[in-house]
């Protein structure tokens, strides 16, 4: 009779890079760490908005704290490594101030250079009363050196016109494409087109999502796993100093990578621990990769104009 292996040796095969979720001061925590560690540093910093795990200061004062992060972050980064800082926007008294402007000065400062500035559009959100309402965020991806990694054929799309041959010089009758498919733009269309027309369509963490936690503002694995992808090579250390409810990790152990996170809240770190191992157990609810958003059919009741507002459309 066949013995099962025991569930731990098949978590191990399954998963067997490292993970570890720091609770603490990020600061304090990566002045202890060597230099040069991480190919990756990834993670959405806390906005200065007021949220629960926020303490809303001037926005001076937030910048200037987070660039001390930011120096020791550029420290403990590889040689070939890649920062990616996704931000939404600080608003004071009704006033907007896009917070990846402020953090370009602080990154530039340190002498990183911006390969990518990628809008990340979700259709679900707080809707505004005297302003627009914010429907994207954005990531701003920085390299320390011109020798980064980069694994393109890792994130190349199909070609539209996989058939195209060049029609002059010396190539004439040749085919001009990819046989692995094309670049993807730097602003992509992940969900809908498989990265192909350049929007990152990725929905947020809201009440339906299946990656829902107790965390107000998450940050959804998709996003993350596209930078791991493309910016690291397997066995790769990715660190999150702001590491919130864990996505970082999880995309980091789907994609066979190291990570560590650091996270002061201690119920966010106890939910990322049992996130991570219901992903080793095969119980982690994620949003598959690629998975088109959904929408709702001309027939459906949500999509109908209700019969109150009828009377207040004009025919056309």
């Amino acid at each position: 009779m066949k013995v099962k292996e025991p569930i731990s040796e098949f978590i191990d095969y399954m998963y067997p890079n490292t993970s570890e979720i720091i609770l603490g001061d990020t600061l304090s925590h990566i002045k202890k760490m060597d230099n040069g560690r991480f190919d990756l540093i990834i993670t959405s910093p806390p906005y200065n908005i007021g949220k629960e795990y926020e303490t809303k200061t001037s926005i001076e004062k937030y910048l200037e704290l987070q660039e001390k992060v930011i120096r020791e972050l550029v420290r403990v980064s590889s040689d070939n490594g890649s920062i990616c800082w996704q931000v939404g926007n600080y608003v004071e008294k009704g006033e907007i101030f896009p917070l990846d402007i402020f953090y370009y000065q602080i990154f530039k400062k340190l002498g990183l250079k911006l390969r990518n500035r990628i809008v990340w559009h979700f259709g679900h959100g707080l809707h505004a009363r005297n302003r627009f309402s914010g429907r994207y965020e954005t990531l701003l991806w920085f390299t320390k050196t011109d020798d980064y990694i980069f694994n393109l054929d890792d994130v190349r799309i199909p070609s539209k016109y996989p058939g195209k041959r060049y029609f002059k010089g010396p190539k004439k009758g040749q085919i001009s494409g990819n046989p692995k498919g094309k670049n993807p733009s730097d602003i992509w269309e992940i969900i809908i087109k498989d990265w192909e027309t350049g929007l990152w369509d990725i929905p947020n963490v809201k009440s339906n999502h299946p990656e829902k936690t107790a965390h107000p503002a998450q940050f959804p694995v998709e996003l993350v796993e596209r930078c791991v992808l493309a910016l690291t090579n397997k066995d790769s250390w990715v660190l999150d100093p702001y590491a919130g409810v864990g996505s970082t990790a999880i995309a980091s152990l789907k994609n066979y990578r190291n990570s560590i996170g650091i996270e002061k809240g201690k119920e966010y770190v106890k939910i990322a621990n049992e996130r991570i191992e219901k992903l080793k157990e095969g119980n982690l609810k994620l949003r598959p990769i690629n998975k088109p958003i959904h929408k709702p059919k001309p027939n459906d009741k949500i999509a109908k104009i209700p019969e109150e507002w009828k009377s207040l459309y004009k025919e056309v």
